[in-house]
């Protein structure tokens, strides 16, 4: 039996008295040792499988982040047209641009990015906070899953290897129910993710899902790792957002715990003192001990800026406050030789 083409048939969803999420993952076990999956994929590990062997990231003296943003903030140009909104991401330092799922000409973005050269690394599910993936109500469920089904399928028409995904929320029932159901969402949809070679990719947000939401700044990643592992698949990592947990935990030590699990990074600011999200550079994230840490687990990939957009002036200030936090364009070698010289900033 071809064990690579077998661990990405559609699931079929069987009665039994072993939940199918713990028998695939158990055949996905073995299965990715002779298939050898890890190695094929690692985007964001800096293995550049989305655009070949001259991206920057593969090469060692390259930058060691890549500037992404989400598609929403280009605020350029008049209409939905996607090529004046892509050209001033390119002229303000921008690689890539993710896109939001759902009502989106697909062809126009295509098109876009072959004329610009910009990126379509990626794309956000756009519809995770309406229809959660978690609610009590099956039939919602159900619609959530398909939305998922057409958001990957966009994915990968878009050329893009990751969506982020919001699995739930926590006010959608208990903890275990809430968690067993993001469980089987993702499960759902994961063979599928295989065949199109697309991530679903895990955002830390403000969904009272694998923290507590009233509890204070000590807070660890520890449970979101172990949801993230439990897939044992490739196909599901963190797309870990710097800014969105500096609130309930410290983010350095939130890089150190997920580690490898990081695919993609999201960027903001937000400021402990007034308790609300800012630019990047003007809150009181410690930018400084979060580049040591992402230089200490070894990270390359993309930086996804994630704050207000608009026009070009704006998004050049962005990208400048990204190189300002984290110094994106410098190469991981030098990021790690400044590090042990900038904790404290």
């Amino acid at each position: 039996m071809d064990v690579c083409n077998e661990s990405r048939k559609p699931l079929r969803l069987i009665m039994s008295d072993t939940p199918p999420f713990n028998q695939r993952r158990k055949f996905l076990k073995s299965a990715a040792t002779a298939c050898a999956a890890w190695t094929v994929l690692g985007q964001g590990r800096g293995d550049a499988a989305d655009t070949g062997s001259e991206s920057p990231v593969s090469q060692p003296d390259g930058p060691w982040l890549r500037k992404t943003l989400k598609g929403g903030m280009l605020r350029v140009g008049s209409g939905k047209q996607w090529e004046p909104k892509f050209e001033a991401a390119i002229e303000a330092g921008f690689e890539g641009v993710e896109l939001s799922t759902g009502n989106l000409d697909v062809a126009d973005a295509v098109q876009a990015a072959g004329n610009t050269g910009l990126i379509i690394d990626g794309t956000v599910g756009g519809y995770h906070w309406k229809t959660t993936h978690t609610a009590p109500d099956a039939a919602t469920r159900a619609r959530a899953n398909a939305l998922l089904v057409a958001g990957l399928r966009q994915t990968a028409e878009l050329g893009g290897k990751t969506m982020l995904l919001v699995p739930g929320h926590g006010r959608d029932g208990t903890a275990e129910e809430v968690k067993a159901r993001a469980q089987q969402a993702i499960e759902n949809a994961l063979s599928l993710a295989e065949d199109l070679q697309v991530k679903i990719v895990i955002e830390n947000v403000w969904n009272h899902f694998l923290y507590d939401h009233e509890g204070g700044p000590d807070q660890t990643a520890a449970a979101m790792a172990d949801f993230i592992d439990g897939f044992q698949s490739p196909f599901v990592a963190m797309q870990f957002d710097l800014g969105n947990h500096w609130k309930y935990g410290d983010t350095p030590t939130w890089v150190r715990t997920l580690g490898h699990r990081i695919d993609k990074l999201d960027i903001k600011g937000f400021s402990r003192q007034q308790g609300k999200f800012t630019d990047i550079t003007k809150g009181d994230i410690p930018w400084g001990r979060v580049r040591e840490a992402l230089a200490e687990i070894g990270f390359r990939g993309w930086l996804a800026a994630e704050v207000g957009g608009g026009d070009l002036e704006r998004l050049k200030l962005i990208s400048r406050q990204m190189e300002e936090a984290l110094h994106c364009s410098q190469a991981l070698a030098d990021v790690r030789s400044g590090s042990k010289t900038s904790t404290k900033s």
